[in-house]
Formats: structure tokens, C-alpha cells, sequence
């Protein structure tokens, strides 16, 4: 189920009051709070998500900003325009719509130059040690809080990890630890820090799903050539198959023991430089690797992104057995839900969201990549639609939209998207028809195309907006994101400002859209393989892991050149060779 909200306007409102008075008595103009956990992580339980509970919004993405006199702001990007419109209280909260291609942090510190405050407070424990750097380039006074510090302020709920740490066979996983490790690592003298938990489960070969939509689990590590230190808390319980796992260390501690920890393992291993990514590690952590390891800590941006990035064989198997599973639970879902509309059976957006859980659940999924997007006719404009509803039914030749992803044996997220229309037994709207082709064409475009090596990736993002364009169209997000351990992973992306080189062995999502507010949207993804053309030196091209065939009933063969129909040709031919196509 979609994650709601527990808490109701009136109560978001008395938060925003309370942190309000608190701010005045430790004379604060404002107070970040951002939207992370304390490992950073990109997916956090709602009650974890601290913006929450002065916001209402429930994105995964956003910045804010509580000032002690006026309005909550909001930091949003083009996904989440519509989502934070409907979900926030606009006389307490100020939606701020970041314009494409900027940054929401970029975007909150001019605000703060403009207000000018004097003063700022930001919780130590959930605030990246990149945003403090950014925040300290202004005027202001920062002022580091813990946020055990708002708990009576704010009554902040506990989370304790539901599952225990497993660890990974070495056909499902690759390389051991060590082996990674001396990726990353020329000398025994050295050391890695992170505690981004997709980075942690990776190179310690272990999977906890511990937060929602992530296989990964909660936990910090030091990473050197001879043994990989995982630190813990109380609450984190260990599965009998890490007895196996002979290169890995558990430590458990708090996270207020943290310095004290490190300090042990810096007199015995008396490392001469320990790295850690500013953008992955926050501000409490930081000061206490910092007491720990004094001149030998040094930042290094990246952090394992360079080399996890970059998928080995085995990893690259065990992707394609997981779409291979994923396929044919969004297959099912879609073929189940036109049959029961074209027989007029009753489904709802929700219906269709439960739908495609059990359909995964039959594939045998652990656990979505996630939250599940399933928007029936207008609400398949909102980008991140998270909260299907009972009442909003498909009728028949209705626009949907299904975004969806899951975890299973080897705990590596899949993400594919699929648009279609509910039933072709009606007369079907021309105007779906003409953006689900215009997305079809940018889609095929990125797919099939072939660049150098090391190409940016910018220039796939042009490919596919390229047929947009020329019809007046645009989408406000990126037209792709790494794919790995989690659903967003590092090292490849492509967007109109990427300059990130293409490799091979990467693997990446291809996913442009149309939006049309009050009306509908598309969105067509497949996930791909960078791989060497096997026939041009220099150059590579994209092997699609995603196999789910197209909706013909909403293509406009007239739109397409014959480049194009051959593409769609082709792919829908390898579609119905898995059993995957909807035309056949």
C-alpha cells in the first residue's frame, strides 16, 4: 500500500507552531530540516521522513525550510508539483516549484539570502555534510542540533529495522568483499567511510530490507584492504548465514559511540588516510570521524559509486533474472486489468495498485523497489503518484499509468514503466494517441541509439526529447538513473546538465514522458545495459533488461519514420519471444 499520511492537517499545523516557538527560544530565524534518515537514504518510512511532520508532503524528494515568522517552504521539483499542491496546507506551507535543471538546495539558499536570516539551525544527525558546506557559504550562523534534541517538540515516532541482515551466496552476488575493497584501494594504510547503506549492503555482500523499497540495510562501515567493519545498533539483528561471512566485522554501538569505536580501530591499523563522500555522510558522523582519525580523514567524492557502478558479469545475470521475473508480473498486471475492464468489471486505481503487489508476489518478490505509481486518467499526469484511490475507477479506453519495480533473490532493484489504455472496445481519445506515440518515438530514439564511449549523458537526454520538442512537448525530470542495489544509484544519469561519461557495464533507466495536467500522462522506461558494440570499435549501445511489450491500440504508425517502426519491430518480436506482447 502507498504510504499515508498519519498525521492530519491540524496536527502538521500545531507541529509548525511548536517548532516555531521552540526556534524563537534558541533565537533562530529558520531551521532546516531535510529529508533524510541518518545514513541519507533516498527512501525513508514516512514516521522517519522528519520534513513530514512540519510539511504533510509525503515525496521521497524535497527540501525545507521553517521559518520562525511566516510560512513553511517547500522545495520541490517538476515530479512533485502537483503531488506537493495537494497534500500541503497553503496557508502554513509555501510550495517553492524549482525550476528544471536547477537544484532544490540552490534553490533554498537564495531564500535565505533573500530573507536574510541571521541565524539558522539544522539537525546534525540528518543533514549531509555537502548542505552544511553549502549553508555555510552564506551569511548566516548555523547552529547544529541533534534531533533528539525535537523530540518532545515534535514527538517524532521510533523505527527498528523489521528484518534481520542476510548474506548473499557468491553466484548471486560476484566478487567477495576484499575483492572490492581493493577496487577502491591502493594500500593497506588506507580507508574507506560511508555510511550510504546501498554502498554498505554492496560491498559487504549482505541485503536487510530494512527501510521501505530498499534491500539494503541500516548500518555505517569502514572499508580496508583486510577486513570490512560494519557498525550497527542494538536494534539491527544478524541472520545465522553472516556466520559465513568470515571478511566482515559487526560492531554494535550507538551512534553517540561512534568516535570512540573508530579510535580503537585507528590505533591498531594506524591508517594514513581514511576517505569519506561529503554528500553521503552527515554532519554528527563527520565530527566524529574527524576526532577519530584527525589529518588522516580526507574527502573523496564518489565514494564505491566508480566501481559499483560498473557491473560484473554475475551481477549482470542476476539483473536480468530479476527483470526477467518483473516483466511478467507488469505483463500480467496490465493483460489482467484490460480483460476485466473490456468484460466491465469494477477496478479501481487501487485495484490496480494491489493488483500489481500480487502479481509480483507470484514472480516471487521480496519486497517493491518502490512505491508503486498506478494513475488512472488524470492522475497519470503526477509524476510520483503515491496515493491510488478506492473511489477513482478505470473506465473503459482510460488512460493509465504503471510505474513499478521489485526486489528479489539477489536484492537488485528493478524499475520498468508502462502506459496503456484500460480497454480498445471504445473509441480511444486522439490525443492519447499523439503524446503516447511522441513518447514511443523518444523513447525508441534513446534505446536504440549508439554513441561512443565515455559519451555524456546529456546527449541521450537530447535524443529523447528531440521528437518532443518538435511537437511542443517537454517532461520535467531526467530522462534516466542509475539502476543497481537501489532503485537510484550513482555513476550514470541522464539529464540536460549531465557531463557523466557512459560506460560500459552500467546500467541505467531510459524514461521520457508527457504530463498534461487535469488531462493524463505517459511514460515509457525500460531499464538497459551499456555494452561495447560488438561491431564498432569505441562505440557502445544499450541491451535492454526490460522485455514488457507496447500498447499498439495507442500508437499513431503515422507519426513513425521507418527507422522507428523497425525499432518497434524489432523489440516487440523479442517481447513475444519471452511471452511479453500485447500484439501477438
Amino acid at each position: 500500500m502507498a504510504a499515508k499520511a498519519f498525521l492530519n492537517q491540524k496536527q502538521i499545523q500545531e507541529n509548525i507552531k511548536n517548532l516555531q516557538t521552540w526556534m524563537k527560544k534558541q533565537s533562530l530565524d529558520a531551521m532546516y530540516i531535510s529529508s533524510f534518515d541518518p545514513f541519507i537514504s533516498e527512501y525513508v518510512p514516512v514516521e522517519e521522513c522528519h520534513r513530514f511532520y512540519v510539511t504533510g508532503f509525503t515525496g521521497s524528494v524535497a527540501e525545507s525550510l521553517v521559518l520562525a515568522n511566516g510560512k513553511v517552504q517547500l522545495f520541490v521539483d517538476g515530479r512533485y508539483y502537483e503531488q506537493a499542491d495537494l497534500e500541503v496546507d497553503e496557508n502554513f506551507v509555501e510550495v517553492v516549484k524549482c525550476p528544471a535543471n536547477t537544484n532544490l538546495m540552490d534553490n533554498l539558499l537564495e531564500s535565505v539570502q533573500k530573507h536574510g536570516f541571521k541565524t539558522i539551525g539544522y539537525e546534525s544527525d540528518r543533514t549531509p555534510m555537502s548542505v552544511l558546506k553549502k549553508l555555510s557559504n552564506t551569511s548566516s550562523k548555523l547552529t547544529a542540533f541533534h534531533s533528539s534534541e525535537l523530540v518532545s517538540t515534535l514527538n517524532y515516532k521510533t523505527f527498528i529495522p523489521p528484518r534481520p541482515v542476510e548474506y548473499l551466496n557468491r553466484e548471486l552476488r560476484g566478487r567477495d568483499s576484499l575483492e572490492k575493497a581493493q577496487l577502491a584501494l591502493n594500500h593497506t594504510t588506507e580507508a574507506i567511510f560511508t555510511a550510504a547503506i546501498d554502498e554498505v549492503a554492496w560491498i559487504t555482500n549482505c541485503r536487510g530490507y530494512h527501510l521501505p523499497f530498499l534491500s539494503s540495510f541500516m548500518g555505517r562501515a569502514i572499508i580496508t584492504t583486510q577486513k570490512i567493519f560494519v557498525f550497527i545498533s542494538a536494534d539491527v539483528k544478524l541472520a545465522d548465514s553472516l556466520k559465513a561471512a568470515q571478511q566482515l566485522e559487526f560492531i554494535v554501538c550507538s551512534s553517540s559511540e561512534l568516535a570512540e569505536k573508530f579510535k580503537t580501530i585507528q590505533t591498531k591499523h594506524q591508517f594514513n588516510k581514511v576517505y569519506f563522500d561529503s554528500s553521503s555522510v552527515n554532519c554528527s558522523d563527520h565530527s566524529q570521524l574527524q576526532s577519530a582519525f584527525g589529518q588522516a580523514l580526507q574527502e573523496r567524492s564518489g565514494g564505491l559509486i566508480p566501481w559499483m557502478s560498473i557491473k560484473e558479469p554475475i551481477e549482470i545475470e542476476q539483473i536480468q533474472k530479476s527483470f526477467d521475473l518483473s516483466n511478467r508480473a507488469i505483463y500480467n498486471t496490465i493483460k489482467y486489468v484490460k480483460e476485466k475492464i473490456t468484460d466491465g468489471e469494477r477496478i479501481s486505481e487501487l485495484d490496480l495498485y494491489k493488483i500489481t503487489s500480487e502479481k509480483y508476489q507470484e514472480q516471487g518478490s521480496i519486497e517493491h523497489s518502490f512505491n508503486t505509481i498506478s494513475g488512472v486518467g488524470a492522475n497519470s499526469s503526477i509524476v510520483h503518484y503515491g496515493n491510488p484511490s478506492d473511489k477513482v475507477l478505470i473506465h473503459k479506453g482510460e488512460l493509465c499509468l504503471l510505474d513499478s519495480g521489485g526486489y528479489f533473490k539477489s536484492g537488485f532493484a528493478t524499475d520498468t514503466t508502462r502506459s496503456f489504455i484500460s480497454s480498445s472496445d471504445v473509441e480511444i481519445k486522439a490525443k492519447y494517441k499523439l503524446i503516447y506515440t511522441l513518447v514511443l518515438k523518444g523513447f525508441l530514439n534513446a534505446v536504440y541509439a549508439v554513441v561512443p564511449e565515455n559519451t555524456p549523458g546529456h546527449v541521450i537526454d537530447t535524443l529523447a526529447r528531440a521528437p518532443l520538442y518538435r511537437a511542443g512537448f517537454n517532461y520535467n525530470h531526467g530522462t534516466g538513473h542509475g539502476v543497481g542495489v537501489h532503485v537510484h544509484e550513482g555513476g550514470i544519469r541522464f539529464s540536460s546538465l549531465s557531463q557523466t561519461p557512459i560506460k560500459p557495464g552500467q546500467v541505467v533507466s531510459i524514461e521520457p514522458g508527457i504530463y498534461i495536467p487535469g488531462f493524463g500522462g505517459v511514460r515509457t522506461e525500460n531499464v538497459v545495459l551499456v555494452e561495447k558494440h560488438p561491431d564498432m570499435p569505441g562505440f557502445v549501445r544499450f541491451k535492454s533488461f526490460t522485455w514488457v511489450g507496447l500498447d499498439h491500440d495507442l500508437i499513431d504508425l503515422k507519426l513513425l519514420s521507418p527507422e522507428e517502426k523497425n525499432w518497434l519491430n524489432d523489440y516487440e518480436a523479442q517481447c513475444h519471444k519471452r511471452g511479453n506482447s500485447f500484439l501477438h
